[in-house]
């Protein structure tokens, strides 16, 4: 398929995504409760794409969020640095030196292991990215002065407040106007939702922004739990998916808002690290599916979905196709969950090389 995306020529970036960045303290084979030391990382579901798409697929892309001025926003700048995504937008609120009014967010996480599921604890509550409101971004400049091929936000970011909704139409209304493709991932947290309507909120705020969308993704979770549809035999482990109930739930979608694209991933847990995995993509009435990774050896599963994105998204601005498009996100997504952290420690050689199905030999 071909989607109209804007031309490299006329854009300063090819993706610019909208969400909050958090500190990762992840405290290896211990537990949260146990450790006495962690390793430090940055991470957020909306960034993680952009960073994807700079780190492995060499392209420009640029975070809008906002941090508190004090060393730990700090802190969290100089990884993205390392990241290489753009900080030009980047809102930075004034601290008031303990935290009451604002400050930066915190995920502790653990990986798992084999029985023992992964678990994240954040620690979140009135950070700067939270309190962003419409006025605050100039969208007219990002998308119209300088340009870009892409946008990207999500279900996290909506979920963090009352205003963060509004902020993420806002942005989308601009992209709009200004002829770039929006995707939006739907990422279901519980944990965000249960104090301000749960699963009913979720949905009231997520059919809003659905009209604006050109490119959902999601797993079957999310599209249940943030959109309301319901897939007949849907069950923890992949190979008891029922893929043509799960195919009419994504063709139903399809009817009820104007996505050019639909595309989700499928895991199954057997254990915290051995998983089931594949992708789904939907465009043109017609669906691609990617090759089924069957009990994937798991590092880390947080951010896989993250990655599948980013290899999707880069299928399409590099003018691959649906099916390449769908192969790359899944491979990518593989490769990223062997690697500790939220975000890709691979190349695109090795993503590449995962999808012509070259194996794990060592390479000297």
């Amino acid at each position: 398929m071909s989607l109209n995306i804007k031309p490299e020529s006329d854009c300063r970036w090819d993706l610019v995504s909208l969400g909050e960045v958090m500190l990762r303290f992840d405290p290896g084979d211990r537990r949260v409760w146990t450790t006495r030391s962690f390793d430090v990382s940055e991470g957020g579901g909306e960034y993680n794409v952009a960073r994807g798409l700079k780190r492995c697929f060499g392209l420009n892309t640029a975070i809008v969020t906002a941090f508190t001025d004090n060393p730990i926003g700090h802190l969290a700048e100089d990884l993205i640095y390392q990241g290489g995504v753009d900080q030009e937008f980047v809102r930075w609120v004034p601290y008031d030196g303990v935290g009451r009014s604002v400050r930066n967010g915190l995920n502790f996480t653990e990986r798992g292991f084999g029985v023992r599921p992964a678990l994240g604890c954040s620690d979140r509550g009135h950070t700067a990215a939270s309190q962003l409101k419409t006025g605050d971004i100039d969208w007219d400049e990002i998308f119209g002065k300088h340009g870009a091929r892409w946008f990207h936000t999500g279900g996290i970011f909506c979920a963090l407040s009352e205003s963060t909704p509004t902020v993420a139409i806002e942005a989308m209304q601009a992209a709009r106007k200004h002829g770039t493709l929006i995707s939006y991932d739907l990422n279901y947290r519980e944990s965000l939702w249960k104090a301000v309507g749960g699963k009913k909120r979720a949905q009231e705020v997520n059919r809003e922004l659905a009209p604006l969308v050109d490119v959902m993704l999601g797993n079957e979770e999310d599209f249940s739990a943030a959109l309301g549809f319901e897939v007949a035999g849907m069950d923890e482990h992949i190979s008891r998916i029922e893929t043509d109930s799960f195919k009419a739930m994504i063709e139903t979608v399809a009817k009820e808002f104007p996505f050019q694209v639909v595309a989700t991933t499928l895991r199954g847990a057997i254990t915290a690290t051995r998983n089931d995995w594949g992708a789904i993509c939907y465009a043109d009435g017609a669906f691609y599916e990617s090759r089924h990774y069957e009990a994937l050896e798991i590092l880390d599963r947080v951010g896989g979905g993250d990655s599948f994105a980013s290899g999707l998204i880069y299928g399409f601005l590099s003018g691959q196709g649906a099916q390449w498009a769908v192969d790359c996100g899944a491979a990518h997504g593989a490769l990223a969950m062997t690697t500790p952290g939220d975000t890709t420690m691979v190349t695109l050689k090795e993503v590449t090389q995962l999808m012509r199905g070259v194996g794990a030999r060592i390479a000297r």
